[in-house]
């Protein structure tokens, strides 16, 4: 029996010793880790060159008086007006190089009646720097009070210009 173990006690020591060589053997090196880069950045391609726009057609000015010269510009601006006085209204337009087409218009209100005076519209073709005039006169005496005129280009009311008539 003594034969036997002698003969196991070497194996067993010998498989110990080849677990343990297995065990401590070096791993292989793993394959290194390389980082991807991240997507390259797309950069959006700029907007296209905008042509501009043309210039719309626009009222710049608006004056009140009883006299225009000429040039359809009230010489002296007023906001207090006679009774029997004609009252004008020069409306200063402004376009781009290329005649636009356009309407202008007047509408004029005795503001303490709140009935309208009169309202006048043009078909125009505004061009540049332009002037219009639009005036109202009365037979009659104007009775005394507010007044108001309204200045409209296609429809809408861009300007405002108020008065009395004492």
């Amino acid at each position: 029996m003594n034969r036997i173990r002698l003969i196991a006690v070497p194996a067993a020591v010998a498989l110990c010793a080849v677990l343990a060589v297995a065990g401590c053997k070096k791993k292989e090196a793993e394959a290194p880790v390389v980082a991807t880069p991240p997507p390259a950045a797309t950069v959006a391609a700029p907007p296209p060159m905008m042509t501009p726009a043309p210039i719309a057609a626009s009222v710049t000015s608006v004056d009140l008086g009883n006299a225009a010269g000429a040039d359809m510009k009230i010489a002296t601006p007023m906001t207090t007006f006679g009774a029997k006085d004609k009252i004008i209204a020069a409306v200063g337009t402004r376009a781009g190089a290329a005649a636009t087409p356009a309407k202008i218009g007047a509408r004029w209100t005795h503001v303490d009646s709140n009935q309208t005076v009169n309202e006048e519209s043009r078909d125009v073709q505004l061009q540049g720097d332009q002037a219009w005039d639009f005036e109202i006169t009365n037979s009659k005496p104007w009775p005394t009070g507010k007044y108001k005129v309204e200045v409209m280009l296609d429809g809408s009311v861009v300007q405002t210009r108020e008065f009395d008539v004492k």
